[in-house]
């Protein structure tokens, strides 16, 4: 008896993932097909082990590769495929680049030029702490900034009510600034994937930056004011920072180079492609300067000791999200929902916007934002078709949406870390958190209907 209740207990949290999937293929075979509503059972097995983590990210986001060919929903080959798009490449360079930042010690030196920069106030280096992040997270992941800026904040103050501050807006900033460029984040990624996918009208690199830098900073401004609220004054002390002016040591000048002429090439694609009717591939260009880190000469990175720090839970995370958005597609289930969401198309399309919107927002807090985005964008596309209305603005704003996730731990891998830190409540991450979601609500509504239609 004894055995089999330490059994249970080993795998209750699978458990709990396999009756939540069977409730919900049980009531999803009342509305769909046999197989839509096996795939909505797996779906929603998937989600809740990575809420719950009953198992490591990464064995979760390999399962669709078995589940999904065993259970009919799609064949192995379908599913395989979606675990080697150039997009998953695009993030391995992007992943190469930041573990060289970090093993540069880049990144360090960067935040003491920010903090050299600003005032000595604690307004002025909550600022600096958010803007490092933010810029750092526009080119890198989300949780690779957070990773590297956060234990800087950690280290700046020991005062409690201040420190935990800094190290929310390290983890608020890194997931605003994701949405700045297409790479910053798995849900930029997945929309651009799926433009691509179905032969719409690709976003160049500067044309999608031009549209979320105004919206970005008004949120990393909003957000460091939030985090500001309540603090007192004399709470605020730093202990002493090198503010030396050391010259950059020779791998920092060489990756600053190479930085540098990636983004030089990134915000001329759009311009030469205009001009001249000639493109890079932008998702090749991040993958060949992130294989470029490894030549004589350059000598950035070291297979053996750099190319195994690559996080290859989130890659299989992407392949994972793929997978799903494929199969919503190949299921029909993806036209089978829309259909559904049209019988509300009487609804005014602003009062669907934002409550699309809305709902992204908040569901982000509990599943994980790649398998939202891979679930509503397939969902989404078709409905807005058959409503008359434009399917990128708001596909724009569901991905967009998907980032913000600033009130729980589990929601988001930066907000996770900042909670690793012991330095940082649940409910002081709750309490700010939910003024920045419906923060985030009202102005990327109100730039999508106004700002975004420039470009779309």
């Amino acid at each position: 008896m004894s055995r089999l209740k330490s059994f249970l207990e080993s795998y209750r949290l699978i458990i709990y993932a396999i009756i939540i999937g069977l409730v919900f293929y049980f009531l999803s075979n009342m509305v769909f097909s046999e197989v839509q509503a096996r795939l909505v059972g797996v779906i929603a097995f998937l989600v809740t082990l990575w809420t719950n983590n009953g198992l490591h990210m990464g064995v979760v986001s390999l399962l669709p590769i078995i589940l999904f060919p065993v259970l009919g929903v799609v064949g192995s080959k379908d599913v395989v495929t979606n675990y080697s798009k150039t997009t998953i490449f695009l993030f391995v360079g992007g992943f190469l680049l930041a573990i060289a930042t970090e093993k540069s010690q880049l990144h360090k030196r960067l935040a003491t030029k920010l903090l050299s920069i600003f005032p000595n106030t604690p307004r002025g280096v909550l600022y600096s702490l958010m803007l490092t992040a933010g810029v750092l997270s526009s080119i890198l992941s989300d949780t690779t900034t957070a990773l590297l800026i956060i234990p800087i904040a950690a280290f700046l103050t020991e005062n409690s009510d201040y420190k935990f501050r800094l190290l929310l807006g390290v983890a608020y900033a890194s997931l605003i600034g994701g949405i700045i460029t297409p790479v910053g984040t798995p849900p930029n990624l997945i929309l651009m994937d799926f433009i691509e996918t179905n032969g719409l009208e690709m976003i160049p690199f500067a044309t999608w930056t031009a549209m979320m830098l105004p919206l970005a900073i008004v949120m990393m401004v909003i957000a460091a004011e939030i985090l500001l609220y309540g603090l007192k004054k004399e709470n605020f002390e730093l202990v002493e920072v090198d503010m030396t002016k050391r010259p950059l040591s020779i791998d920092q000048k060489k990756l600053v180079w190479i930085l540098s002429s990636l983004a030089f090439i990134l915000a001329a694609n759009p311009i030469l492609k205009f001009l001249f009717d000639f493109h890079v591939n932008e998702k090749l260009t991040l993958l060949a300067f992130g294989l470029f880190l490894f030549l004589p000469k350059v000598d950035l990175l070291e297979w053996k000791e750099d190319f195994a720090k690559i996080p290859f839970a989130i890659i299989f995370l992407f392949g994972a999200g793929f997978s799903i958005a494929m199969a919503f597609q190949k299921t029909d289930l993806a036209t089978e929902v829309a259909n559904m969401l049209v019988s509300f198309n009487y609804l005014p399309p602003i009062v669907l916007m934002f409550i699309i919107g809305s709902g992204v927002v908040f569901a982000t807090e509990l599943t994980s934002n790649t398998a939202l985005t891979s679930i509503m964008i397939p969902i989404i596309y078709p409905f807005a078709i058959q409503s008359g209305l434009d399917p990128m603005l708001f596909m724009f704003i569901v991905a967009i949406s998907a980032s913000y996730a600033f009130m729980l731990p589990i929601a988001t891998a930066p907000n996770a870390i900042a909670m690793s830190t012991g330095h940082v409540k649940t409910t002081q991450m709750m309490q700010r958190g939910i003024f920045l979601n419906i923060a985030g609500i009202i102005i990327t509504f109100t730039v999508a209907l106004t700002y975004w239609r420039l470009f779309l």
